[in-house]
């Protein structure tokens, strides 16, 4: 399999893994074939992209999306993989045993983290589940606000985890849902604006992370 596999994974909830996979998936539609697989038992993400077709139509790029759990997760990573150039795993907090099959489908695991004491605390089992799997994991800060003591506080103690911490950050912005309620990426609603920018920022990032460690 040539696709690269981004399996977006946090055990604690509310780290919005959702929101980010959806907004990295259009903007690597933009230059990739893109499947997106949704584990997560609410299917929140596939319900996500079925109402973005029906209110985009034609003018929605294509991406594949499938939502399902269990066994059936590995088999259908492969098979779009053979289709695609990223495949997207979406999982859900608190479910370690879907989460170990998505995770060890993965070219990289995404771990987004909040920038607060509890959410660096919870990021923990992820790592330690991406360690058991073998596969390489990316903390990428969520949710960012604006007070820039915090942000470095706690990007200094998720140093202390072992896990390489993105350069990218996604700031807290409305324009991230904003956009995401009118069935768009923020890459389609707002090409020009700062999250936009953060959003491609870390898109490249990510695939470029995966590059440098298949070429290790």
């Amino acid at each position: 399999m040539t696709a690269k596999i981004i399996t977006i994974a946090q055990q604690k909830g509310g780290a919005g893994k959702t929101t980010l996979a959806a907004h990295l998936a259009l903007a690597w539609s933009q230059s990739s074939r893109v499947a997106v697989i949704d584990i997560d038992p609410q299917a929140s993400l596939a319900a996500w992209f079925r109402l973005r077709q029906e209110r985009l139509g034609a003018l929605a790029p294509g991406i594949e999306v499938a939502a399902l759990g269990g066994w059936r997760v590995a088999k259908e990573v492969e098979r779009q993989a053979k289709r695609h150039d990223v495949v997207i795993i979406d999982t859900a907090p608190h479910a370690e045993t879907e989460a170990r099959i998505a995770v060890r489908a993965a070219s990289l695991v995404l771990v987004p983290v909040q920038p607060s004491p509890m959410d660096v605390w919870a990021t923990r089992p992820t790592l330690e589940l991406a360690r058991q799997e073998r596969v390489p994991a990316l903390l990428v800060l969520n949710r960012v606000p604006a007070r820039a003591n915090l942000t470095e506080l706690m990007a200094s103690a998720l140093q202390g985890l072992g896990a390489p911490i993105a350069a990218a950050q996604i700031g807290n912005r409305v324009a991230l849902a904003a956009a995401l309620a009118e069935g768009r990426g923020i890459v389609e609603a707002a090409p020009t604006s700062r999250a936009a920018d953060e959003v491609v920022a870390l898109a490249k990032e990510v695939l470029a992370s995966c590059e440098q460690r298949n070429a290790a």
